[in-house]
């Protein structure tokens, strides 16, 4: 069994939960999930299924859509609704439209994030809630990250009370924290914020149109369907360029030998070399070999 399940992860559960489950419904080890989502949120998490776990990085580090609920007035421990309450402002508030859309513009680009200390990054080999838990606050390095898009979805004209929410879709780079981004929305209208509620509707080339839950997942597998959701490689590499395998090349390519640098990896990080349109090969600029490249995934089963 080979290929993408594109699973919509239900609350109350962890991804590794996810990862558990789907070994057992599917009968088989080679299972992995392709980026955490916190047990609070649902959404897209495509599951990676035997040879399709090579390429489980390449979906993790693609870029994701969300729709999170923003609540101004209050800011957490964990920067969400779960943690407990760290700064609260109980003033009557009021935002016009123009002055959240002018907030959630500023933070749109590339932007600088601190990640909460309720995360999972790893500063002295430890993961920053592991100190937290301890009553620990500690220096954790800033990074940049990508906000391709930032849209305000809540229709009202003013949005006004003690304690402001409103809907946002948010479109990121990897590595983005959207707990982190609720926080700067709030700064960005001059009170306390966190995230209220999160769901992921896409991630990669994976919406939430193509998703299947648990449930759906074990009924098509007792049903012998389980082609019916599982997706091909290919689905997942969409965004790269294809070459089909030419006679001269084919031996090398299929042994996976360094070869001179195709015209594509001039623009594209990655490019696919496949036979019939499957994948065989998924090659990358040589990191030493000047106007060579070389395969970064290998896919050997296919003819």
């Amino acid at each position: 069994m080979n290929g993408i399940i594109p699973l919509w992860k239900e609350r109350g559960m962890t991804s590794h939960d996810c990862v558990f489950k789907l070994r057992k419904i599917l009968r088989t080890k080679k299972v992995g999930h392709t980026g955490t989502l916190d047990p609070g949120v649902e959404g897209v998490l495509p599951i990676c299924i035997g040879t399709a776990t090579r390429i489980a990085e390449y979906l993790t580090d693609a870029g994701k859509t969300y729709e999170a609920v923003i609540s101004i007035g209050r800011t957490t421990t964990t920067e969400d609704a779960e943690g407990d309450t760290v700064e609260e402002n109980t003033a009557p508030k009021s935002f016009t439209r123009a002055q959240i859309e002018d907030a959630l513009a500023s933070l749109t680009g590339v932007i600088t994030q601190t990640p909460p200390m309720y995360s999972a990054v790893k500063v002295n080999g430890k993961k920053l809630y592991e100190y937290a838990r301890a009553g620990q606050t500690i220096e954790r390095p800033s990074r940049e990250v990508t906000i391709y898009d930032l849209t305000l979805l809540s229709d009202e004209a003013v949005f006004e009370g003690d304690e402001v929410r409103f809907s946002v879709r948010v479109a990121c780079s990897k590595g983005t924290y959207i707990r982190t981004l609720a926080v700067q929305i709030g700064e960005a209208l001059g009170y306390p914020a966190h995230m209220y509620e999160l769901v992921r509707t896409a991630s990669g080339t994976f919406s939430k149109d193509n998703c299947f839950t648990l449930a759906q997942v074990a009924e098509l597998m007792e049903n012998e369907q389980i082609d019916d959701a599982l997706l091909p490689v290919e689905h997942a590499l969409r965004d790269y360029p294809y070459v089909e395998i030419t006679a001269d090349v084919e031996k090398q390519i299929h042994n996976g030998q360094v070869l001179p640098m195709h015209t594509l990896l001039q623009e594209h990080d990655k490019v696919v070399f496949g036979k019939n349109h499957k994948a065989v090969a998924i090659y990358i600029a040589h990191p030493t070999k000047e106007h060579m490249m070389k395969p970064d995934k290998m896919f050997p089963n296919v003819e």
